[in-house]
């Protein structure tokens, strides 16, 4: 349970909001193209529950109960993702256009992110010539919303997308190419820097990445698994903050990427003014095992240099993820020592959590205690600039389907009706707290 003890105040002018991507909860997937996500989940057997996002939480059709309850909820701002096929589609960004008037009128900033996994199906990751579309297509939105939009994000999570995606086959496009999968994780780094530019170049400001991080704990203290870690911690973490941050590879992997590196780098370095954390758990790692392992529903391979282990003595989440706020500080430190100066200030992106029901004490719990820990970070001296909740409410959770509930508002995939949760209250009541003189 949550102390009844207030979270310590932030600094002011701390950026408070929620997040949601547009495959997630739009639905109305007939007003736009199809991505690698429909066709993904048209295939059996690659959603748990069976379903698709054909509907989700009918988002497209419903946006302005869904801005009500932002506006309700008090928060600054509202992280939300522009999709890519929709934007394809004829008078596709409408849609958007009224999502940021309203959220405007509401007094919500929008925070758009430009691509969170819905790739349009035809393109491919592994073909540079994906950056170059990106970088035309981030034009393209912000020569429309620029003059509303002052924060933007190009990319979600280029590391889970490439390891799930294209790496292990459990998320779209189902690629099983393991260590063959590195050309997406580059050309998404690249797609980053052209994006930049060309915000830029369009007149847009303030803008950073989403990427995900976390500690990975060796086993134990033995040699192989310790090294089994810091390779992970490499694959996870340093392979996509290293570029961004200090402008190369982290040491053999430059060579395993495709086209001129040096040049790329150049452009993927291109100065960010944040860098946003999405933040979940550690991962246990050890020495690689003769069989694979499973964490948090994905399978691990043999095969591979480690083994994700289970990290005893948490509670876990029904995603049966370990809840971990410490992680949170020990990540944050962990980037600032390591990155120093070349560190922007950090917002972390996403921080949330699957549970059950409408009076969810377990997420207020985690989300009570992650705050602490943050503000922990914050008195050591991290930059931390704000903190968004995922997820505003409960949405089609990519392969889990229906079957895992992260939101402040619970919905009925059924009726479509939207209930706050005691978090929402929780939360609400928060961002007050913070804000009283």
């Amino acid at each position: 349970m949550a102390t009844t003890n207030p979270v310590p105040r932030f600094p002011d002018g701390f950026l408070w909001g929620v997040s949601t991507s547009a495959h997630q909860i739009e639905g109305a997937v007939d007003t736009r193209e199809p991505s690698v996500w429909d066709v993904f989940t048209a295939e059996p057997g690659r959603v748990r529950d069976g379903s698709t996002a054909a509907m989700a939480c009918d988002h497209v059709h419903r946006h302005a109960e869904d801005v009500a309850l932002l506006a309700g909820l008090g928060v600054d701002a509202y992280r939300f993702s522009v999709s890519w096929p929709r934007v394809r589609a004829s008078g596709g960004l409408d849609f958007y256009d009224r999502l940021v008037d309203e959220l405007c009128a509401a007094g919500v900033r929008p925070v758009p992110t430009l691509f969170h996994w819905d790739l349009p199906a035809g393109l491919d990751w592994l073909e540079r010539s994906t950056a170059e579309r990106f970088a035309e297509y981030a034009a393209e939105v912000a020569g429309r919303l620029g003059d509303r939009v002052q924060k933007w994000i190009t990319l979600n999570e280029p590391a889970e997308h490439t390891l799930l995606g294209h790496a292990l086959g459990v998320h779209a496009p189902g690629r099983k190419l393991l260590f063959d999968a590195l050309p997406v994780a580059h050309h998404q780094l690249l797609a980053h820097g052209l994006a930049v530019r060309a915000l830029r170049a369009a007149g847009a400001g303030d803008i950073g990445i989403a990427n995900s991080h976390g500690p990975a704990w060796p086993a134990s203290r033995e040699e192989a698994d310790v090294a089994a870690a810091d390779f992970y911690d490499l694959l996870l973490n340093r392979l996509f903050a290293d570029p961004l941050l200090l402008g190369r590879y982290p040491e053999g992997v430059g060579e395993l990427m495709p086209g001129d590196v040096g040049a790329d780098l150049e452009v993927i370095a291109e100065p960010l003014d944040w860098y946003g954390i999405n933040y979940y758990a550690p991962t246990g790692v050890g020495a690689p095992r003769d069989t694979g392992t499973d964490f948090g529903g994905v399978r691990i391979p043999a095969g591979l240099p480690f083994s994700v282990r289970e990290i005893e003595g948490h509670p876990v989440t029904d995603f049966g993820w370990p809840v971990v706020p410490q992680a949170l500080t020990e990540i944050l430190t962990t980037f600032r020592a390591r990155y120093g100066d070349r560190l922007p200030p950090v917002v972390i992106t996403e921080n949330g959590c699957a549970y059950e029901g409408l009076d969810d004490r377990d997420r207020i719990a985690y989300l009570d205690g992650h705050l602490r820990a943050l503000h922990r970070a914050v008195e050591a001296g991290v930059d931390v600039r704000g903190y968004f909740v995922w997820s505003l409410m409960d949405n089609f959770e990519w392969a889990e389907g229906y079957s895992r509930r992260f939101g402040l508002v619970h919905v009925d995939f059924g009726t479509q009706e939207r209930t706050p949760k005691a978090s929402y209250a929780w939360f609400r009541d928060l961002l007050r707290e913070q804000r009283r003189p």
